[in-house]
């Protein structure tokens, strides 16, 4: 933001009051882009909606929802700022969607009330666990318009079996990752419910049927696993060996049946439910379940190009303008990657002088490299950047001035 203001003759605070108090909507701007999305071509079939989290380390706990928390990044519990962001992917191209920020419990509790007003945490706000955030998250793409063939989430998403129980009766297709020691059933359970007084009964009922690990269903004899071919990556083709299962679960007294996709690759196995229908190929469910890569891969762009890693505001609404530009950009890397795609179509002849299957799509890294030609950026002499340095540890030092307890008045 520095920069832009440095460039445009704007003032640092300016600015700075642009991201964290302007009234400017970032809910408006991510609904336009949404609005984009979907009437673009790429995306009116065979898209898929994928659901993650990602992590940023924070020096202390001032900004808005920063806590002590895992950092899926570092592998660790560690001081950073988690949002629950959603992608929309498809074999050509994928961008980052919408976001919320996720707030830990503590952030409600009286004793982060003078935290709270600091950040300008709206009154009305209250705790959401990551897969309800999720699930508000979903609910406002479908609202929005923008189509999608189902919704693929990790474990911790996938485990909450009230999530996909939202997404089943909303008649959304899922591909849920769920833990190794989650508990299913080969033939329908069934449920009693035990009475306690004449004309009374207990509320839980009594689950009977055996209940198996996922993992345990490996020694299953009845498997048969294929392998399938995913998509082209650097080493080649991606492909692993998967395999289904008609299995039950049981959620608030309700039995619903799943199917289970387990992938086998070289060191990893996962296991995967959904509700997808009993006729889907099995080539499409292994399709489907195969997206964590997108999402994560546009996590990293959003941090290495996008500046998403480089948010250093405080406010809450600092937060979710600096979402809306970012979903901005991915944006337009994306409409860029595919109109170039669309422009500058493949010489079929290259395939087999390179000798491979596919040709790489332009990267985020490629169009830096075209903006950067387009868009040239001034030269700085030397005295302007001795200028810049010093106004750079002035606005430091003064940042840093403001933070520092102050002493009582002399």
């Amino acid at each position: 933001m520095a920069n832009i203001g440095r460039k445009t003759a704007v003032a640092p605070q300016n600015m700075q009051h642009f991201m964290s108090h302007s009234p400017w909507s970032g809910a408006g701007l991510v609904a336009g882009v949404q609005s984009k999305v979907a009437v673009h071509a790429e995306f009116k079939q065979g898209a898929m909606l994928v659901i993650d989290e990602s992590a940023n380390e924070k020096s202390g706990d001032l900004s808005a929802g920063a806590s002590r928390q895992h950092n899926g990044r570092l592998g660790k519990i560690e001081m950073s700022q988690v949002g629950v962001f959603a992608t929309l992917a498809t074999p050509k191209a994928s961008t980052w969607i919408d976001g919320a920020l996720f707030f830990p419990k503590a952030w409600f509790e009286p004793q982060a009330a003078e935290q709270r007003a600091k950040a300008e945490i709206p009154a009305d706000l209250l705790f959401q666990t990551k897969p309800e955030l999720a699930w508000e998250m979903i609910q406002r793409i479908v609202a929005n318009g923008v189509p999608f063939e189902a919704v693929a989430m990790d474990t911790l998403y996938g485990r909450n079996r009230k999530l996909r129980a939202q997404l089943d009766q909303a008649g959304l297709e899922y591909y849920a990752d769920v833990p190794t020691n989650t508990q299913v059933y080969l033939s329908p359970p069934q449920l009693v419910y035990r009475r306690t007084k004449p004309g009374k009964r207990t509320k839980r009922p009594l689950v009977i049927g055996r209940a198996y690990q996922v993992q345990a269903l490996l020694e299953y004899p009845h498997l048969k696993w294929h392998q399938i071919r995913l998509r082209p990556n650097e080493r080649g083709m991606l492909q692993a060996d998967f395999v289904q299962v008609p299995v039950w679960t049981v959620y608030k007294q309700t039995v619903r049946q799943e199917c289970l996709l387990i992938r086998a690759d070289e060191q990893r196995l996962t296991y995967t439910l959904s509700n997808a229908s009993a006729e889907t190929p099995l080539a499409t469910l292994a399709w489907r379940k195969s997206h964590r890569y997108f999402i994560e891969h546009n996590n990293q762009i959003s941090k290495s190009e996008l500046g998403w890693d480089e948010f250093q505001a405080i406010k809450y609404q600092a937060w979710h303008h600096q979402l809306a530009l970012t979903i901005l950009a991915s944006w337009f890397l994306t409409e860029t990657r595919l109109d170039w795609a669309s422009r500058f179509a493949h010489d079929p002849s290259l395939l087999d002088q390179y000798e491979v299957d596919v040709l790489p799509l332009l990267s985020a890294a490629n169009i830096r490299e075209l903006l950067r030609a387009a868009l040239p950026l001034p030269q700085l002499s030397p005295l302007q950047a001795a200028l810049l340095v010093i106004q750079h540890l002035d606005n430091r030092t003064r940042s840093r001035k403001s933070r520092l307890p102050h002493g009582p008045d002399p």
